[in-house]
This record gives structure tokens, C-alpha cells and sequence, in this order.
């Protein structure tokens, strides 16, 4: 018989992503996560016959093919017999379900994972394909001049502007991390869409990472700093753009508010805004003042492994409290066009069974 835990009693116990490449250099899906598993494994001492349930996130659209996923498990070895699972998007949908999973009681440990190889296609045409089908996407608006409508939104209320926005361009390529090859355009650059100029836009790789996650009497063995869980939820916008207001996301914000994110002060958040407008919502909608670090990491403008972004952000909040940088850190994740679709994550330190653990 299986015992449901409580949201606290799982934690983050290792993460690992790889180094983003600006296209596609002949590695294979399986190539792409297999250094990646190693290393989780490496550090946390867990075999693939420990692991209790696997969980990925991908999408058939970049791959261009169908169960790709499929293709990625010879990475992650399937003999003897595994609990797997799959997620048709990004990555931080697969942490969420294996988080319930552990708390059903079903599983004491978890690896997630995700990939994303943007190079194979047109990622401006390839997303445009999620849009409403009968009066959006046969206009093959991409998600670029959508975020542009999104951004003279905010501009024209009063929210921003455009030497804002390349303050948050400036920030982001300043605090980039993990990434291989050129940084990306410059802050400012050339217009794409106005307003957005090529540095408010994502630079798209090609990418992956995965994720440990441990119940409560696992952890500590697991990792001597755990991220714990203390909340997880995820909430959707209409998918109709014209009866959304672009400028604010309630979704971002219930889903915070259900995940326990304004019960305490975070110091952290890693937020998931592949376009410099769509931070400034992100910050409205959750409240962020000046005191919080925004993406340490460089966040999607830095590198934008396109179904592993998500995924990333909790990591990299995850990393920085084993590191001991961080006490309690937001991550959030989005899919779809404008922050359609939205994930928020709050992770924190048990410092006190820290000092317990240090007491002589």
C-alpha cells in the first residue's frame, strides 16, 4: 500500500544540462542526455535499477517525427524494465509529474530529463503550428511578432520601453551560463519585429538536461544541500490571443499563489521569458521587486534549448541552494505563444535540519 507524502517531502538532489550548441552538429538525441544522466548519476551515487520512475520532455514537432522520445530511451537504458514516462512538451511538465508521482507514494526516486534540437527546422514556423487553427495559424504568425504585439502592449500602457527592455537584454547575456559558441546578438542590434530587436529575442540552441528528484528519507543521503519542493503548480491562459489582455498573466500568478510563492520572500527566481517583454510581465504578475536576482543564470535570452528551457530554469534555481547561494528561489516555466501556458516552482533550504546535521 502506497503513502502519500506531503509537497515538501521531495527535493531536488542533482542537476545537470548540457552545454548549448547553436546548431545541430550530428548528435543524436540519445548522445545529447546520455553525458547528462552520468553525470546525476555520478553525483548522487544511483544507478539506472535505483531509479524508481523516468520521466522526459520533448516535442515530435522539432524532431519531425513521431515518438521521437523513443529514440533518446537508448540513452537512458531500458534494460532491465523501467517505469518511464513522457511529456509532449517542455521538460518542467515532466519534473511536475514525477513530483506527483513520489508524492502518491508510487516512486522514492525520480529522473527527469529533455532535450531540444531547434536546429532540425524553423522553430518561427514550427510554433506558429499551436496557434487556434481556424482563424490564427493560417496566417503563420510567428512567436516572434506575436511577442512583439505583446510588447508595444506593454509599452504603449506604460509598463516599459525599449530602453528598458535593453537593460533586461544587457542583464541577461551578462549572466550567461552553460552555454558554448557566440553570445548572442548585442543588447540592442536590429529590429526584428518592432519593438524587439534581435537582442530582446531568445538565442535558440540546441540542448538538454535532467534532473534528480528524492523523497525526504532518500535526500540527505543523496545530497548534502537538497532543494526541496515546497510547491509546484501550473495554469492556462485562453487560447484565443484576442481575449487575453498580453500585458498582465493571471495564470503565472494563480499558479504561484497555489505553489505557496508570496507565503514567504524569494531571493531568487528563474524565470522562463524568452523575449525581454515577457520578463516584465512575469515580474508584475509575481511581484518581483529589485531586491530579487532575475535569472543569475542568463535565462532563455542566453540560450533557449527550445522543450529543455523550462526544465533548466528549475534546475538552475535548484543548483544555486546546493550551491548555498540561494534560500528560497522561485522557477518558473511557459509554453505556447505569450506565456500561454505556465508552470511556477518554489524551491527552498531546510536549514534547519542542516544546523540539526552540523550540531555536535
Amino acid at each position: 500500500m502506497t503513502r502519500r507524502r506531503h509537497a515538501g517531502d521531495v527535493a531536488i538532489v542533482a542537476f545537470a544540462r548540457s552545454e548549448d550548441r547553436p546548431y545541430d552538429e550530428g548528435i543524436t538525441e540519445a548522445e545529447m542526455v546520455m553525458p547528462l544522466l552520468r553525470e546525476v548519476r555520478e553525483r548522487t551515487g544511483l544507478s539506472a535499477a535505483d531509479t524508481d520512475f523516468t520521466c522526459s520532455g520533448s516535442s515530435d514537432y522539432l524532431a519531425g517525427r513521431a515518438f521521437s522520445f523513443t529514440m533518446a530511451l537508448d540513452g537512458v537504458g531500458a534494460w532491465p524494465p523501467i517505469s518511464e514516462s513522457h511529456v509532449e512538451t517542455d521538460g518542467a511538465w515532466a519534473l511536475y509529474e514525477a513530483w506527483v508521482k513520489i508524492l502518491t507514494g508510487e516512486a522514492d526516486t525520480a529522473l527527469v530529463y529533455a532535450y531540444g534540437k531547434p536546429s532540425a527546422g524553423e522553430v518561427r514556423d514550427i510554433l506558429s503550428r499551436q496557434l487556434d487553427p481556424y482563424c490564427t495559424a493560417p496566417l503563420w504568425p510567428d512567436r516572434v511578432a506575436l511577442a512583439a504585439l505583446q510588447a508595444r502592449a506593454l509599452i504603449d500602457a506604460g509598463h516599459t520601453d525599449e530602453d528598458g527592455l535593453a537593460a533586461i537584454a544587457a542583464r541577461g547575456r551578462a549572466g550567461r551560463t552553460g552555454t558554448a559558441g557566440p553570445p548572442g546578438p548585442s543588447p540592442r542590434g536590429e529590429y526584428v519585429v518592432r519593438p524587439l530587436r534581435t537582442g530582446d529575442c531568445p538565442a535558440v540552441r540546441d540542448g538538454a538536461a535532467a534532473v534528480l528528484l528524492a523523497a525526504r528519507h532518500r535526500a540527505p543521503d543523496l545530497c548534502e544541500r537538497p532543494a526541496w519542493i515546497r510547491g509546484m503548480d501550473h495554469r492556462i491562459e485562453a487560447h484565443g490571443l484576442g481575449v487575453r489582455d498580453l500585458t498582465d498573466s493571471p495564470s503565472t500568478r494563480l499558479a504561484a499563489r497555489r505553489a505557496g510563492a508570496f507565503e514567504r520572500p524569494v531571493d531568487t527566481a528563474e524565470l522562463h521569458a524568452p523575449f525581454t517583454s515577457q520578463e516584465v510581465v512575469l515580474r508584475r504578475a509575481l511581484g518581483l521587486g529589485p531586491e530579487v536576482r532575475i535569472n543569475p543564470s542568463g535565462g532563455a535570452l542566453a540560450a533557449d534549448p527550445v522543450m529543455a528551457t523550462g526544465l533548466v530554469r528549475i534546475g538552475e534555481a535548484a543548483d544555486r541552494i546546493h550551491r548555498g547561494e540561494s534560500r528560497r528561489a522561485l522557477a518558473h516555466a511557459t509554453s505556447g505563444p505569450c506565456l500561454q501556458q505556465n508552470l511556477v516552482a518554489v524551491l527552498e533550504r531546510d536549514l534547519e535540519r542542516e544546523e540539526e546535521s552540523d550540531a555536535p
